[in-house]
């Protein structure tokens, strides 16, 4: 079983929904999960969002149709999510007194 590949999207429009991704996802492989990133302080969509799709050949063909493509007037930005580095690690100061 292949393990799910995770997608960034950014320049979202504001007022995208996570059903709308979903819906823009769909057509080029099975969608596992979106989540759209939403401002702690003011509840509101930050711009960007994470989709799962189900294998490889799916989020190849989805970043291929969809990089670059016009949604409410901004041009996506979509790529392979790079996982962040573990919190804690390096850093200013770490180890200087």
């Amino acid at each position: 079983m292949q393990l799910p590949k995770k997608l960034y999207v950014g320049n979202l429009p504001f007022t995208t929904t996570e059903a709308d991704l979903r819906r823009l996802f769909e057509p080029h492989g099975g969608v596992a999960s979106v989540n759209l990133v939403m401002d702690r302080e003011t509840g509101r969509p930050r711009g960007f969002a994470f989709v799962e799709m189900n294998d490889d050949s799916g989020a190849s063909a989805a970043i291929q149709t969809l990089n670059g493509r016009e949604l409410g007037g901004r041009a996506l930005r979509v790529n392979e999510a790079n996982d962040r580095p573990a919190a804690g690690r390096g850093g200013f100061g770490r180890g200087r007194r």
